[in-house]
Order: C-alpha cells, then structure tokens, then sequence
C-alpha cells in the first residue's frame, strides 16, 4: 500500500473493501454458482434455505430475507437472545449474547421447532467460523439430513480458535464453503497513535456474496419457468404493482414456511 493510502484512513478502507471484492470475483464465483444450483434446486421442491447467523452475521441473514430485491424460498433464522445490541449493556446486553452463542447442544433445540427435510439447505453464517452455536447448528442440520454450506471468512478463521467443544471450526462441517474473504481479524483502518485497527469489511464481502448467491438463485429459478415474487420498489414497477407485489411475496413466503410446522 502506498504510504498516502496508508495515511489516509479513506483510502485503506477502500482498499480494503476492493481487495476483498476482487478476491471474491477471482476465486468464489464457481462455488457461489454450485451453491445457487444447490438452494435452486431446493426451492424448486417448494422446500427452505434456512439461513442461520449469530452476532452480526445477523446482517447478512436479513439480507438474504426479507428486504427490496430478494424473494420467498429463504427462511431467515435469528435467535433474538444472540442477535439483539442495541442495549449493549444491562438486560438483553452483549455481554449475555456474546456468551448466549457459545452454549454447547443449541443445534437440537432450535430444529426441535421445525419440521424439516432432507431436501432443505441451510446456508450458516459466520465471520470467524468459531461460535458454538453456528457449529452445532450445522451439525445438527446435517445430522438431519440438509445440505449445510458455510459462509465464512477461511483468513479469518485460521486465526481464531473454534468455540465448540468438537473442536471444529464451521468450515470443516459444512457440505460447501462459500469464503467470504474478509480479512483476518476483520477490521481493516490502522490509525496513527491508536493501537487497535478500526473498520471491519466482512459487512461489505459478506453482503456480496449474499446478493451474488440470490441473483444466481433468482435466475435459475427463473429458466425453470418459476420465477420468484420479489419484494420491488415502486420507482420499478410503479406504486399499485410494487404494492401488489408485496402482499403476493408474503402471501408465497407463508406458504412456503407452511411446511415446517405440519
């Protein structure tokens, strides 16, 4: 890095961000296309992507679903007790989640409330790979039968050290990986006289391996001659559509969900 991106705490995030970008086009493009035909191929069985994140992998599970530009077929997974910060301290703190996502045997206890299949897919999310409950969640999945893909930081993760009490990092039990590609240790802007770097990118790499992922899926789905509801902006399709579209998305997403609890 040149010494003015180096000082200039702009640029090293811009950098940053790019690189991880790059990296993802370079590298991940083939695995985010066999993950798409996977989850594809799920939905097309009027079956679930869970998607599963703790912390604030919790982003990028929202992301997925439901937000303008995505669709029904992903079922958006969020413990509220590891995923709520805003108090930060007091009840519902983040002293609490922080220990809340590594309690060992949580992964039976959430599927517990489902009704599943094998033809399901759970796309598990998290940045270090580390937390118990992102593990056991996984390891509950595929016990159950679900194809379970990762995404993950691998740089990140071979750093860290795995919380669960196999000793596992989620990479290792999933099916596939999907490698984010934020750096290790996340956080990317070294200021001069502060010690500790600031500014992660695994928000940005993260989200961009998830749109990726749904574009593919959005056009397989599509060439199979199903194509989904998207949640639209009216400045696309004008005010009376993009309502219509709203309640035909939710009204396809109960449907969907309908399975998990028959």
């Amino acid at each position: 890095m040149a010494d003015r991106e180096r000082n200039d705490v702009l640029a090293q995030y811009l950098v940053a961000a790019r690189s991880a970008i790059d990296a993802i086009e370079a590298s991940q493009l083939d695995a985010i296309r066999q993950v798409s035909q996977q989850f594809a191929e799920t939905i097309l069985a009027d079956r679930l992507v869970h998607v599963f994140g703790t912390g604030h992998s919790r982003m990028a599970v929202e992301e997925m679903f439901p937000r303008y530009g995505s669709f029904p077929g992903f079922h958006p997974i969020v413990e509220l007790s590891m995923t709520f910060h805003n108090p930060v301290v007091g009840p519902n703190g983040q002293r609490q989640a922080m220990f809340l996502e590594n309690v060992q045997g949580f992964g039976p206890v959430l599927w517990r409330n489902f009704v599943t299949d094998p033809r399901d897919c759970v796309l598990a999310i998290s940045t270090s790979g580390c937390n118990a409950v992102t593990i056991d969640v996984a390891n509950e999945a595929k016990r159950l039968g679900m194809t379970v893909v990762a995404l993950t930081s691998l740089a990140h993760s071979e750093v860290s050290t795995s919380r669960h009490e196999s000793g596992k990092k989620l990479h290792e039990v999933a099916d596939l990986v999907l490698d984010q590609k934020a750096p290790a240790g996340d956080s990317s802007v070294w200021i001069e006289g502060l010690d500790t770097p600031v500014a992660p990118i695994s928000s940005v790499s993260g989200c961009t391996m998830i749109n990726l992922v749904k574009a593919e899926v959005a056009r397989l789905l599509t060439k199979a001659g199903r194509p989904p509801k998207v949640l639209t902006a009216a400045c696309h399709v004008g005010t009376d559509r993009a309502r219509t579209l709203f309640d035909e998305t939710y009204d396809d997403y109960r449907r969907r969900v309908g399975v998990l609890y028959r």
